[in-house]
């Protein structure tokens, strides 16, 4: 039975550079997307530049039999996904990235919505691929999570949460799953140079010059971690964590504060 990577949300993005990765080094590759269509198109450009089998799906939140039959589906191709990688998010801010979900104004719903993609729809893929592990007395579990989870930023206290859920939830995992030879660990990336970000340009706030390594990741920083953590590269490693942020999180604070608050003493003559 030929071995294969699962990636949720790699139609586009973070997800598909993952799913590039594995395919460069020969895995099968099943991905899913809200939207099948592009999940497909997706699916069709992996085996066309990497000559792996690949395959899209549609998937969405609230439909635990759709991911059953998912996984019955792969089962009927004689392959075994041995790295589920959990890529897919709600990023909890919204309509609007800048303004994100106020805490006074927010509905229950968003706010449920945000936990139910991030946390229950990811225990219901996790869990019809450990059916499968199980079987094989091996598997790996790869969760992406946030640096968001241990510092917070503003109005996005859903996504910080259900991200800190994560993490709780891979080490959790790690426990009851491990005696089935399954691995479960977490990649926490901070901002990472997507389309939206690149887009931004002059408006980008957090950038490069925020981190001690002078720049931000990109698809690919993300996708190594995920490749080490999903295969046996770190057959001995689960329940920890790789944060692939630039160092943004070891710092007390960005060292650009500094040189703003010596301008700042120097427009009022106090340096």
């Amino acid at each position: 039975m030929n071995k294969a990577v699962f990636i949720t949300g790699a139609q586009s993005g973070t997800g598909y550079g993952i799913a590039e990765t594995f395919a460069k080094n020969g895995w099968d590759v099943f991905i899913t997307s809200r939207n099948g269509e592009e999940a497909e198109r997706a699916a069709e450009q992996l085996t066309a530049d990497y000559g792996v089998f690949s395959k899209g799906y549609e998937c969405n939140i609230r439909n635990e039999q759709q991911v059953i039959d998912i996984f019955n589906d792969i089962d009927k191709t004689g392959r075994f996904v041995e790295t589920i990688v959990l890529n897919a998010a709600n990023l909890g801010f919204g309509n609007d990235p800048a303004k994100g979900l106020d805490f006074f104004e927010q509905s229950l719903d968003e706010f449920q919505e945000v936990f139910e993609t991030n946390l229950v729809w990811n225990f219901s893929m996790v869990r019809q691929a450990a059916i499968r592990m199980r079987d094989h007395h091996k598997g790996a579990i790869v969760f992406i999570s946030s640096n968001t989870a241990y510092r917070a930023i503003p109005n996005r206290a859903a996504y910080s949460a259900s991200k800190g859920g994560i993490n709780s939830l891979s080490r959790a995992l790690a426990i009851d799953l491990g005696k089935y030879g399954i691995r479960s660990n977490v990649v926490l990336p901070g901002t990472i140079k997507t389309e939206r970000w690149v887009k931004m340009g002059n408006k980008q706030i957090v950038n490069g010059e925020l981190t001690p390594i002078g720049d931000i990741s990109d698809f690919e920083d993300i996708a190594n971690a995920a490749y080490f953590l999903g295969t046996d590269l770190s057959k001995n490693i689960t329940g920890t964590e790789i944060t692939v942020d630039g160092g943004m999180t070891c710092q007390l604070y960005p060292t650009v504060l500094n040189d703003l608050k010596r301008e700042k003493l120097k427009r009022e003559g106090i340096l």
